[in-house]
């Protein structure tokens, strides 16, 4: 047994049992892939896979408990590479942050900047993407930390933090209508074609909630993954936009007006999501802190450990 078959177990299941895409993502060739599956059933004494002639179409049941082990080995072995660095180099090393481009945009870079000014020498990643992504790239170990609204806290392998909370707000042109309205009411947005959020990003299931619960079907002409592409077509007067208020900046916004519309759409949370068994550097404790003050690392060791946040 070796570590190549481990991985092979785990990049079979990530890639739906395809070969070809397994050879793909592990730099080698398909025919090699099988000689390690078959080389490991062998030793094993058991099928792992179930098999349609040479497809492969999923796990048998000693598979299944096979993929469970090995997904906790790989994880450890990572584990005892960033057990070696943290010793090795405490204050150098890498931290990886998967996180959506609102967060990555609006909310990171003063913390950011603090955690820069105290490790010079940590290569810090910001990995953007979607909630679905940073799911993947913390479940795989690709990412220490994960930030985002959406998704992290349904999932059980994760311990979640709140960062921060956040409302939506209303941005339309100088001068529109709405801005000469006094307070908004949710049917009078539902006049206007909108622009807000895609499905699944920054609070869109909140917006879409409040229009359904007053009976509702608001225009919305245009959905993008990030404020800033928002507003620009707000202004060139395709519509009214729905974002996370802290997305707007006067300076930077001119000839647009924020509407607040707390009153209208239910506050959000943004959290921070750790893999349970992920090994973290002490500069990751640090990044956390930067955060959330009272996320220190005893705070955040117990969660992991599973005693109550």
């Amino acid at each position: 047994m070796n570590f190549q078959q481990l991985r092979i177990i785990r990049e079979a299941v990530q890639q739906n049992f395809n070969l070809t895409d397994v050879a793909a993502a592990l730099f080698t060739s398909q025919s090699g892939v099988s000689k390690h599956i078959k080389d490991l059933e062998d030793e094993l004494g058991v099928e792992l896979f179930v098999r349609r002639g040479k497809r492969l179409l999923g796990l048998t049941e000693p598979g299944k408990e096979l993929a469970v082990i090995v997904e906790r080995m790989l994880l450890d072995a990572k584990n005892i590479k960033r057990l070696a660095e943290q010793f090795s180099g405490a204050e150098q090393g890498r931290l990886t942050i998967a996180t959506t481009h609102t967060q990555a945009r609006y909310a990171l870079p003063q913390v950011v900047a603090r955690f820069k000014a105290a490790f010079p020498k940590v290569h810090l990643v910001l990995h953007q993407g979607s909630p679905a992504e940073i799911v993947a790239l913390l479940q795989s170990g690709e990412a220490d930390l994960g930030i985002a609204t959406e998704a992290l806290q349904a999932q059980d392998q994760f311990v979640t933090f709140p960062f921060y909370e956040w409302r939506h707000a209303v941005v339309v042109p100088e001068g529109h209508a709405l801005a000469r309205a006094g307070a908004l009411s949710l049917e009078q947005l539902a006049e206007h074609p909108l622009i807000t959020y895609h499905e699944g990003y920054t609070g869109r299931a909140r917006i879409d909630a409040s229009f359904a619960a007053a009976g509702l079907s608001p225009d919305i002409v245009m959905s993008a993954l990030d404020a800033d592409v928002i507003k620009t077509y707000v202004q060139v007067g395709l519509g009214v936009g729905i974002v996370a208020a802290m997305a707007f900046e006067p300076q930077r916004d001119q000839g647009l007006q924020l509407l607040d519309a707390s009153a209208l759409f239910q506050a959000n949370t943004t959290r921070i999501a750790l893999k349970r068994g992920h090994y973290l550097r002490g500069f990751a404790y640090r990044f956390l802190q930067e955060c959330v003050a009272e996320l220190s690392e005893e705070v955040v060791r117990a969660a992991l450990d599973g005693e109550p946040v």
